[in-house]
């Protein structure tokens, strides 16, 4: 078996933009250079990000319907060829850049893996409806088996992510479960007093929240309705294009729901550790990594009983799962998480080594080894 050292990431996501596949990106990054050699990353250029060392930005165009991405073009960068033997590609998105990795290992006589981040249909409805809804999903599907069948091997961040693509989109791929894991070292149980006293969160009953992208997708909506008329209090953290309307909404219920806005890194241990409850209502992750940092903050989860949430929520022992669309279920496990909460608190803090970027680079270092 070959030890693999370099390996040659490609990402049409990456910095400056924020996301789960770009914080992946950056950990993994980080982690493998402690454990062996080097993890070039080869992304779209785009304002707002100096390139460092290790770093090969592609010149890129403006994304059709994304205003907010570029796409890259793909040709890399003779740079890269001169500065690095690889031993594995790995790509991180399946477009643009997604195929110039590909191309690259061909060339390089190197295996290339693929990490499964999004599930392109299930975004699609985000944006189309009606009639014409299914016809986009099928597409979508085609295109990923197409993309994904090219690799030599597919890592999923849970197992309904892999089942989805061997089942739903059919892809005859081999694919092995590799968590995105998270940095323990910062999502940690800590002193959230003076996090409280910042943002006037209020210490005479408990207090629920949300932090990440407010966006439709994430059907916020039902963790509104989830404490209007309680006495709870939902705190939200992030921002987002459905912001207004979620402000708006929760005005209308009666529902007490603070909005914090954006929050730094450096702050989202306190905020999961003053909450009581995480809640999760998004239907459509493929992990849900905030759920990941909360519980290893030891603070439990109430997420929706769908998409990866049923792999990343252990019920009764890192929160509780409720059925979408049932308010009064929800309510339920919220209720059982308040009750429960020193026990599943206690279980929580006892998955941490299990969530760490650390034991996902080892499975990873161990899936590439096998494929040189």
């Amino acid at each position: 078996m070959a030890r693999t050292e370099t390996v040659v990431a490609f990402s049409d996501l990456y910095l400056p933009t924020v996301n789960g596949v770009t914080y992946t990106i950056q950990l993994w990054r980080d982690r493998w250079r402690q454990r062996r050699t080097a993890m070039p990353v080869v992304f779209p250029e785009m304002d707002g990000h100096e390139p460092g060392s290790g770093e090969f930005p592609l010149r890129s165009v403006r994304a059709p319907l994304y205003p907010q991405y570029r796409l890259g073009l793909p040709a890399v960068p003779d740079a890269l060829d001169t500065a690095y033997e690889p031993d594995i590609a790995h790509v991180h998105t399946p477009f643009t850049i997604g195929f110039a990795g590909i191309r690259y290992a061909r060339k390089q006589g190197c295996p290339v893996v693929a990490s499964y981040h999004t599930l392109l249909d299930d975004r699609a409805s985000q944006y189309v409806s009606g009639n014409v809804l299914d016809g986009v999903k099928r597409t979508c599907r085609l295109y990923e088996r197409s993309f994904f069948e090219r690799v030599d091997h597919v890592t999923a961040p849970t197992s309904f992510a892999r089942d989805h693509l061997l089942e739903t989109v059919d892809a005859d791929v081999d694919v092995t479960v590799v968590s995105n894991g998270i940095d323990t070292d910062v999502f940690r149980p800590v002193d959230s007093r003076a996090f409280e006293v910042r943002y006037d969160l209020p210490t005479d009953r408990p207090v629920l929240g949300y932090t990440g992208r407010h966006g439709e997708e994430k059907n916020l909506e039902e963790a509104i309705d989830a404490v209007a008329g309680t006495g709870l209090t939902l705190v939200l953290g992030g921002d987002g294009p459905a912001r207004e309307r979620l402000e708006t909404y929760a005005a209308e219920v009666d529902a007490d729901v603070r909005f914090l806005g954006f929050l730094d890194r450096d702050e989202l241990p306190a905020f999961y550790s003053a909450l009581d409850v995480f809640v999760f209502p998004s239907p459509v992750e493929t992990q849900g990594l905030v759920a990941l940092e909360a519980t290893a903050c030891g603070t439990p989860v109430v997420a929706v009983d769908a998409g990866a949430l049923t792999d990343s929520v252990i019920q009764g022992e890192t929160g509780y799962r409720y059925q979408q669309g049932s308010i009064g279920d929800f309510q339920w496990a919220i209720t059982r998480c308040l009750e429960e909460q020193d026990r599943l608190s206690a279980l929580c803090r006892r998955r941490r080594s299990m969530l760490s970027v650390e034991y996902s680079i080892g499975q990873l270092a161990s899936l590439y080894d096998d494929l040189e």
